[in-house]
Protein backbone atom coordinates (compact mmCIF):
# COMPACT_ATOMS: atom_id res chain seq x y z
CA UNK A 1 0.00 0.00 0.00
CA UNK A 2 1.52 3.32 -0.89
CA UNK A 3 2.43 5.67 2.37
CA UNK A 4 0.68 8.93 2.66
CA UNK A 5 1.48 12.14 4.31
CA UNK A 6 -1.75 12.94 7.07
CA UNK A 7 -2.51 15.46 4.71
CA UNK A 8 -2.62 13.28 1.69
CA UNK A 9 -4.81 10.78 3.62
CA UNK A 10 -6.65 13.83 4.85
CA UNK A 11 -7.85 14.97 0.86
CA UNK A 12 -8.58 11.46 0.33
CA UNK A 13 -10.70 10.63 3.38
CA UNK A 14 -12.16 14.03 3.90
CA UNK A 15 -13.32 13.25 -0.08
CA UNK A 16 -14.56 9.99 -0.03
CA UNK A 17 -16.59 11.38 3.23
CA UNK A 18 -18.95 13.96 0.87
CA UNK A 19 -21.32 10.78 -0.05
CA UNK A 20 -22.54 10.58 3.75
CA UNK A 21 -25.28 13.25 4.60
CA UNK A 22 -26.19 12.75 7.78
CA UNK A 23 -23.93 14.89 9.09
CA UNK A 24 -25.88 17.89 11.09
CA UNK A 25 -25.54 18.68 14.18
CA UNK A 26 -28.85 19.47 15.79
CA UNK A 27 -29.41 18.59 19.51
CA UNK A 28 -26.71 18.40 20.73
CA UNK A 29 -25.37 19.16 24.47
CA UNK A 30 -24.39 22.47 24.76
CA UNK A 31 -21.02 21.68 26.61
CA UNK A 32 -18.44 24.49 26.77
CA UNK A 33 -15.23 24.63 27.39
CA UNK A 34 -14.21 28.11 27.32
CA UNK A 35 -13.38 28.09 31.18
CA UNK A 36 -10.09 26.53 30.25
CA UNK A 37 -11.27 22.62 31.63
CA UNK A 38 -11.54 21.36 28.63
CA UNK A 39 -11.32 20.92 24.47
CA UNK A 40 -13.94 22.05 22.28
CA UNK A 41 -17.15 23.38 22.20
CA UNK A 42 -20.82 23.25 20.62
CA UNK A 43 -20.66 26.98 21.01
CA UNK A 44 -19.04 29.52 19.51
CA UNK A 45 -18.04 30.35 15.63
CA UNK A 46 -16.15 28.22 13.28
CA UNK A 47 -16.72 27.00 9.26
CA UNK A 48 -20.36 26.16 9.26
CA UNK A 49 -21.03 22.71 8.20
CA UNK A 50 -23.79 21.88 9.72
CA UNK A 51 -26.89 23.99 11.59
CA UNK A 52 -28.66 23.48 15.23
CA UNK A 53 -32.33 24.11 15.22
CA UNK A 54 -31.47 27.41 17.62
CA UNK A 55 -29.54 28.78 13.96
CA UNK A 56 -25.84 28.28 15.37
CA UNK A 57 -23.28 26.67 12.89
CA UNK A 58 -21.83 23.90 14.07
CA UNK A 59 -18.35 22.88 12.46
CA UNK A 60 -17.56 19.77 11.62
CA UNK A 61 -14.53 17.53 10.39
CA UNK A 62 -15.75 15.36 8.41
CA UNK A 63 -13.85 12.56 7.53
CA UNK A 64 -13.73 8.47 6.52
CA UNK A 65 -11.22 6.41 9.30
CA UNK A 66 -10.82 4.38 6.03
CA UNK A 67 -11.95 3.85 2.45
CA UNK A 68 -10.81 0.33 2.66
CA UNK A 69 -14.17 -1.87 2.51
CA UNK A 70 -14.87 -5.51 2.79
CA UNK A 71 -18.12 -5.39 1.37
CA UNK A 72 -19.41 -5.17 -2.52
CA UNK A 73 -22.44 -2.56 -2.12
CA UNK A 74 -22.93 -2.05 -5.74
CA UNK A 75 -24.02 1.98 -4.99
CA UNK A 76 -20.74 2.40 -3.08
CA UNK A 77 -17.65 4.17 -4.55
CA UNK A 78 -15.60 2.45 -2.01
CA UNK A 79 -16.80 -0.99 -3.04
CA UNK A 80 -14.05 -3.66 -2.24
CA UNK A 81 -14.64 -4.08 -6.56
CA UNK A 82 -13.63 -0.44 -7.05
CA UNK A 83 -10.63 0.91 -8.55
CA UNK A 84 -10.09 4.12 -6.28
CA UNK A 85 -7.22 5.74 -3.90
CA UNK A 86 -6.98 4.01 -0.65
CA UNK A 87 -6.21 5.45 2.46
CA UNK A 88 -6.53 4.71 6.17
CA UNK A 89 -6.56 6.99 9.07
CA UNK A 90 -4.81 5.55 12.50
CA UNK A 91 -7.16 6.47 15.50
CA UNK A 92 -4.40 8.71 16.78
CA UNK A 93 -4.28 10.50 13.64
CA UNK A 94 -7.53 11.32 13.86
CA UNK A 95 -7.44 12.80 17.21
CA UNK A 96 -4.35 14.41 16.50
CA UNK A 97 -6.55 15.61 13.54
CA UNK A 98 -9.57 16.73 15.81
CA UNK A 99 -7.49 18.39 18.36
CA UNK A 100 -5.31 20.49 16.25
CA UNK A 101 -8.72 21.33 13.86
CA UNK A 102 -10.20 22.76 17.02
CA UNK A 103 -7.50 24.88 18.00
CA UNK A 104 -6.91 26.39 15.14
CA UNK A 105 -10.65 27.56 15.25
CA UNK A 106 -11.82 25.16 12.27
CA UNK A 107 -14.24 23.19 13.54
CA UNK A 108 -16.06 22.67 17.00
CA UNK A 109 -16.67 18.66 16.66
CA UNK A 110 -16.22 15.51 14.55
CA UNK A 111 -18.20 12.96 12.18
CA UNK A 112 -16.62 10.05 11.17
CA UNK A 113 -17.57 7.10 9.17
CA UNK A 114 -16.08 4.41 7.98
CA UNK A 115 -15.44 1.50 5.38
CA UNK A 116 -15.83 -1.71 7.21
CA UNK A 117 -11.99 -2.98 7.01
CA UNK A 118 -10.81 -6.71 8.59
CA UNK A 119 -14.59 -6.93 10.50
CA UNK A 120 -17.13 -5.17 11.40
CA UNK A 121 -16.15 -5.55 15.45
CA UNK A 122 -12.64 -4.68 14.15
CA UNK A 123 -13.83 -1.25 12.57
CA UNK A 124 -16.05 -0.71 14.96
CA UNK A 125 -13.63 -1.13 18.08
CA UNK A 126 -11.00 1.34 16.67
CA UNK A 127 -13.73 3.79 15.94
CA UNK A 128 -15.20 3.97 19.66
CA UNK A 129 -11.59 4.04 20.82
CA UNK A 130 -11.54 7.35 18.58
CA UNK A 131 -14.37 9.01 20.67
CA UNK A 132 -12.82 7.50 24.00
CA UNK A 133 -9.67 9.30 23.71
CA UNK A 134 -10.73 12.57 22.72
CA UNK A 135 -13.36 12.15 25.36
CA UNK A 136 -11.26 10.95 28.63
CA UNK A 137 -7.36 11.69 27.24
CA UNK A 138 -8.29 14.59 25.62
CA UNK A 139 -11.28 16.08 27.39
CA UNK A 140 -12.61 17.19 24.16
CA UNK A 141 -16.48 18.69 24.77
CA UNK A 142 -17.34 19.20 21.37
CA UNK A 143 -19.73 17.51 18.84
CA UNK A 144 -19.27 13.69 18.16
CA UNK A 145 -21.50 11.90 15.67
CA UNK A 146 -20.54 8.35 14.61
CA UNK A 147 -21.84 6.57 11.23
CA UNK A 148 -21.98 2.90 13.26
CA UNK A 149 -21.85 -0.23 12.05
CA UNK A 150 -25.22 -2.58 12.24
CA UNK A 151 -23.39 -5.86 12.29
CA UNK A 152 -21.03 -4.74 14.83
CA UNK A 153 -21.36 -6.31 18.35
CA UNK A 154 -24.00 -4.32 20.38
CA UNK A 155 -21.59 -4.04 23.27
CA UNK A 156 -19.42 -1.98 20.93
CA UNK A 157 -22.57 0.39 19.58
CA UNK A 158 -23.10 0.89 23.32
CA UNK A 159 -20.11 2.14 23.96
CA UNK A 160 -19.95 4.18 20.81
CA UNK A 161 -23.22 6.01 22.50
CA UNK A 162 -22.10 6.83 25.33
CA UNK A 163 -19.27 8.84 24.10
CA UNK A 164 -21.41 10.57 20.91
CA UNK A 165 -23.52 12.71 20.78
CA UNK A 166 -25.06 11.07 18.08
CA UNK A 167 -24.92 8.01 16.42
CA UNK A 168 -26.19 6.78 12.88
CA UNK A 169 -26.70 3.38 11.14
CA UNK A 170 -27.14 3.76 7.52
CA UNK A 171 -31.21 2.12 6.19
CA UNK A 172 -29.47 2.40 2.68
CA UNK A 173 -32.07 1.99 0.64
CA UNK A 174 -36.10 2.57 0.67
CA UNK A 175 -36.91 -1.04 0.56
CA UNK A 176 -35.65 -4.54 1.91
CA UNK A 177 -35.35 -6.12 -1.72
CA UNK A 178 -33.28 -3.17 -2.90
CA UNK A 179 -30.53 -3.79 -0.12
CA UNK A 180 -30.84 -7.54 -0.89
CA UNK A 181 -30.13 -6.56 -4.88
CA UNK A 182 -27.67 -3.90 -4.47
CA UNK A 183 -25.85 -4.41 -0.86
CA UNK A 184 -26.56 -8.89 -0.40
CA UNK A 185 -23.64 -8.81 2.17
CA UNK A 186 -26.15 -6.45 4.28
CA UNK A 187 -29.34 -7.41 6.31
CA UNK A 188 -32.02 -5.60 6.27
CA UNK A 189 -33.58 -7.27 9.37
CA UNK A 190 -29.66 -6.84 11.20
CA UNK A 191 -30.34 -2.79 10.25
CA UNK A 192 -33.28 -2.89 12.15
CA UNK A 193 -32.13 -4.38 14.76
CA UNK A 194 -29.47 -2.11 15.76
CA UNK A 195 -31.47 1.03 15.47
CA UNK A 196 -33.88 -0.94 17.95
CA UNK A 197 -30.73 -1.88 20.26
CA UNK A 198 -30.39 2.17 20.02
CA UNK A 199 -33.98 3.10 21.16
CA UNK A 200 -33.95 1.03 23.83
CA UNK A 201 -30.93 1.95 25.47
CA UNK A 202 -31.93 5.75 24.81
CA UNK A 203 -35.58 4.78 26.49
CA UNK A 204 -33.46 3.00 29.51
CA UNK A 205 -31.63 6.45 29.93
CA UNK A 206 -34.77 8.31 30.67
CA UNK A 207 -35.12 5.38 33.81
CA UNK A 208 -34.07 6.12 36.98
CA UNK A 209 -32.82 3.67 39.86
CA UNK A 210 -34.41 3.77 43.16
CA UNK A 211 -31.79 6.37 44.35
CA UNK A 212 -33.17 9.06 41.70
CA UNK A 213 -29.86 8.47 39.68
CA UNK A 214 -30.33 8.05 35.67
CA UNK A 215 -28.18 5.55 33.54
CA UNK A 216 -25.00 7.00 32.20
CA UNK A 217 -25.73 8.95 28.72
CA UNK A 218 -26.27 7.32 25.72
CA UNK A 219 -26.51 8.95 22.41
CA UNK A 220 -28.00 12.37 24.18
CA UNK A 221 -28.68 13.83 20.40
CA UNK A 222 -30.72 10.61 19.27
CA UNK A 223 -29.91 8.49 16.01
CA UNK A 224 -30.63 9.11 12.49
CA UNK A 225 -29.81 7.37 9.21
CA UNK A 226 -29.25 8.21 5.92
CA UNK A 227 -31.49 6.87 2.26
CA UNK A 228 -30.36 6.83 -1.28
CA UNK A 229 -32.63 8.22 -3.62
CA UNK A 230 -32.71 7.17 -6.89
CA UNK A 231 -30.76 3.79 -7.00
CA UNK A 232 -33.82 1.58 -7.43
CA UNK A 233 -37.13 2.08 -8.71
CA UNK A 234 -38.52 3.05 -5.63
CA UNK A 235 -41.01 5.85 -5.94
CA UNK A 236 -41.12 8.93 -3.35
CA UNK A 237 -44.68 7.63 -1.79
CA UNK A 238 -42.47 4.00 -1.18
CA UNK A 239 -39.64 6.31 0.15
CA UNK A 240 -41.72 8.31 2.25
CA UNK A 241 -43.66 5.79 3.60
CA UNK A 242 -40.27 3.97 4.80
CA UNK A 243 -39.62 7.19 6.60
CA UNK A 244 -42.80 7.05 8.24
CA UNK A 245 -41.76 3.85 9.46
CA UNK A 246 -38.57 4.40 10.92
CA UNK A 247 -39.64 7.69 12.56
CA UNK A 248 -42.35 5.92 14.55
CA UNK A 249 -40.59 2.41 15.15
CA UNK A 250 -37.17 4.16 16.61
CA UNK A 251 -37.81 7.72 17.08
CA UNK A 252 -35.43 8.62 14.67
CA UNK A 253 -34.29 12.62 15.10
CA UNK A 254 -33.43 12.70 10.97
CA UNK A 255 -34.11 10.88 8.08
CA UNK A 256 -31.45 12.01 5.65
CA UNK A 257 -32.11 11.51 1.44
CA UNK A 258 -28.81 11.52 -0.46
CA UNK A 259 -29.51 11.30 -4.15
CA UNK A 260 -27.45 8.76 -6.12
CA UNK A 261 -24.31 9.63 -7.91
CA UNK A 262 -23.15 7.79 -10.61
CA UNK A 263 -19.56 5.56 -9.96
CA UNK A 264 -17.05 4.23 -12.01
CA UNK A 265 -17.26 1.18 -13.16
CA UNK A 266 -20.91 0.41 -11.73
CA UNK A 267 -23.66 -2.33 -11.87
CA UNK A 268 -25.67 -2.27 -14.99
CA UNK A 269 -28.98 -2.51 -12.81
CA UNK A 270 -27.67 0.99 -11.67
CA UNK A 271 -28.44 3.67 -13.38
CA UNK A 272 -26.22 5.87 -15.84
CA UNK A 273 -27.46 9.18 -14.88
CA UNK A 274 -28.33 10.67 -11.15
CA UNK A 275 -31.84 11.99 -10.66
CA UNK A 276 -32.14 15.73 -10.23
CA UNK A 277 -31.18 17.41 -6.65
CA UNK A 278 -34.34 19.00 -6.83
CA UNK A 279 -36.06 15.62 -6.26
CA UNK A 280 -33.60 15.50 -3.23
CA UNK A 281 -35.01 18.56 -2.18
CA UNK A 282 -38.39 18.02 -2.46
CA UNK A 283 -37.99 15.04 -0.20
CA UNK A 284 -36.49 17.12 2.64
CA UNK A 285 -40.15 19.39 2.20
CA UNK A 286 -41.83 16.03 2.41
CA UNK A 287 -40.23 14.70 5.41
CA UNK A 288 -40.90 18.59 7.01
CA UNK A 289 -44.49 17.88 6.27
CA UNK A 290 -44.31 14.54 7.66
CA UNK A 291 -42.63 15.79 11.26
CA UNK A 292 -44.11 19.24 11.72
CA UNK A 293 -47.26 19.52 9.96
CA UNK A 294 -49.40 16.80 10.19
CA UNK A 295 -49.30 15.44 6.96
CA UNK A 296 -49.24 11.67 5.82
CA UNK A 297 -47.22 10.24 2.82
CA UNK A 298 -50.19 8.83 1.01
CA UNK A 299 -51.74 12.55 1.00
CA UNK A 300 -48.21 14.07 0.22
CA UNK A 301 -47.95 12.19 -3.28
CA UNK A 302 -51.34 11.61 -3.98
CA UNK A 303 -51.54 15.04 -6.48
CA UNK A 304 -49.56 12.79 -9.11
CA UNK A 305 -50.48 8.92 -10.38
CA UNK A 306 -47.00 7.71 -10.23
CA UNK A 307 -46.29 8.37 -6.56
CA UNK A 308 -43.59 10.86 -7.20
CA UNK A 309 -43.46 14.67 -5.73
CA UNK A 310 -44.02 17.29 -8.50
CA UNK A 311 -40.49 18.81 -8.81
CA UNK A 312 -41.54 22.05 -10.32
CA UNK A 313 -43.40 22.75 -6.72
CA UNK A 314 -42.98 22.63 -3.44
CA UNK A 315 -45.19 19.55 -1.92
CA UNK A 316 -47.82 21.46 0.33
CA UNK A 317 -48.45 23.71 -2.17
CA UNK A 318 -49.21 20.71 -4.64
CA UNK A 319 -51.83 19.59 -2.05
CA UNK A 320 -53.43 22.38 -1.89
CA UNK A 321 -53.70 22.61 -5.54
CA UNK A 322 -55.12 19.17 -5.47
CA UNK A 323 -57.48 19.87 -2.35
CA UNK A 324 -59.26 23.47 -2.97
CA UNK A 325 -62.26 22.31 -1.70
CA UNK A 326 -60.80 22.70 1.51
CA UNK A 327 -59.60 26.59 0.87
CA UNK A 328 -59.92 29.40 1.44
CA UNK A 329 -59.56 28.94 4.66
CA UNK A 330 -60.72 32.01 7.21
CA UNK A 331 -57.22 32.90 9.43
CA UNK A 332 -59.28 34.70 12.44
CA UNK A 333 -61.12 31.25 12.67
CA UNK A 334 -59.48 28.08 11.64
CA UNK A 335 -57.74 25.42 14.33
CA UNK A 336 -54.01 24.83 14.26
CA UNK A 337 -53.80 22.25 12.12
CA UNK A 338 -55.68 23.45 9.16
CA UNK A 339 -53.84 26.58 9.24
CA UNK A 340 -50.37 24.80 9.04
CA UNK A 341 -52.18 23.13 5.67
CA UNK A 342 -52.24 26.80 3.91
CA UNK A 343 -48.88 27.14 1.70
CA UNK A 344 -46.90 30.21 2.64
CA UNK A 345 -48.04 29.69 6.60
CA UNK A 346 -44.95 28.40 8.78
CA UNK A 347 -45.37 26.56 12.08
CA UNK A 348 -43.97 29.80 13.06
CA UNK A 349 -46.46 32.00 11.64
CA UNK A 350 -49.41 30.35 13.04
CA UNK A 351 -48.38 29.97 16.34
CA UNK A 352 -47.93 34.26 15.84
CA UNK A 353 -51.23 33.71 14.82
CA UNK A 354 -52.80 32.13 17.30
CA UNK A 355 -51.69 34.70 19.58
CA UNK A 356 -52.41 37.28 18.17
CA UNK A 357 -56.29 36.41 17.24
CA UNK A 358 -56.90 35.80 20.79
CA UNK A 359 -56.85 39.53 21.48
CA UNK A 360 -58.35 41.13 17.90
CA UNK A 361 -58.99 40.42 14.07
CA UNK A 362 -55.94 39.73 12.09
CA UNK A 363 -55.25 42.02 8.59
CA UNK A 364 -53.48 41.55 5.65
CA UNK A 365 -50.65 43.53 6.55
CA UNK A 366 -50.82 41.81 9.97
CA UNK A 367 -49.86 38.50 8.38
CA UNK A 368 -47.38 39.97 5.89
CA UNK A 369 -45.33 41.22 9.32
CA UNK A 370 -45.60 38.19 10.76
CA UNK A 371 -43.45 36.71 7.96
CA UNK A 372 -45.94 34.37 6.19
CA UNK A 373 -45.23 34.11 2.16
CA UNK A 374 -48.20 35.82 1.11
CA UNK A 375 -47.55 35.68 -2.29
CA UNK A 376 -48.51 31.40 -2.12
CA UNK A 377 -50.84 32.21 0.71
CA UNK A 378 -53.13 34.69 -0.81
CA UNK A 379 -55.47 32.06 -3.11
CA UNK A 380 -55.95 30.27 -0.26
CA UNK A 381 -56.63 32.28 2.64
CA UNK A 382 -59.16 34.81 4.21
CA UNK A 383 -58.74 38.06 6.51
CA UNK A 384 -60.71 40.99 7.40
CA UNK A 385 -60.11 42.51 4.78
CA UNK A 386 -58.98 40.10 2.24
CA UNK A 387 -60.87 37.21 -0.04
CA UNK A 388 -59.15 35.47 -2.65
CA UNK A 389 -63.12 35.55 -4.47
CA UNK A 390 -62.24 33.99 -8.14
CA UNK A 391 -58.58 33.66 -7.58
CA UNK A 392 -58.68 29.80 -6.12
CA UNK A 393 -60.40 28.43 -8.93
CA UNK A 394 -58.53 30.29 -11.49
CA UNK A 395 -57.38 27.63 -14.25
CA UNK A 396 -53.85 28.84 -14.76
CA UNK A 397 -53.15 29.41 -10.93
CA UNK A 398 -50.34 26.38 -10.53
CA UNK A 399 -48.68 28.25 -13.41
CA UNK A 400 -48.35 31.42 -11.43
CA UNK A 401 -46.38 29.26 -8.59
CA UNK A 402 -44.27 27.06 -11.00
CA UNK A 403 -41.10 28.42 -12.83
CA UNK A 404 -41.15 29.86 -16.28
CA UNK A 405 -40.36 26.75 -19.13
CA UNK A 406 -36.73 27.21 -20.22
CA UNK A 407 -35.54 26.90 -23.79
CA UNK A 408 -33.31 24.48 -24.03
CA UNK A 409 -30.20 24.01 -26.52
CA UNK A 410 -29.04 21.23 -28.16
CA UNK A 411 -25.67 21.63 -27.91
Amino acid sequence: MAQFSLSEKLAILSDAAKYDASCASSGGQRRDARDGKGLGSTTGSGICHAYAPDGRCISLLKILMTNFCIYDCAYCVNRVSSNVQRARFTPEEVVTLTTEFYRRNYIEGLFLSSGIIRSPDETMADMVRIARMLREDHHFRGYIHLKTIPDAAPELIEQAGTYADRISINIELPTDSAVKAFAPEKSPDGIRKAMADVRLRQDAQQDRSHTGRRPPRFSPAGQSTQMIVGADGASDGTILKTSTRLYASYRLKRVYYSAFSPIPDSSRALPLIQPPLQREHRLYQADWLLRFYGFDAEEITAATPDGNLDLSIDPKLAWALANRHAFPVDVNRAERELLLRVPGIGTKTVGRILTTRRHRSLRYDDLRRMGANLKQARPFITLTDWRPRALLDAADLRARFAPPPEQLHLI
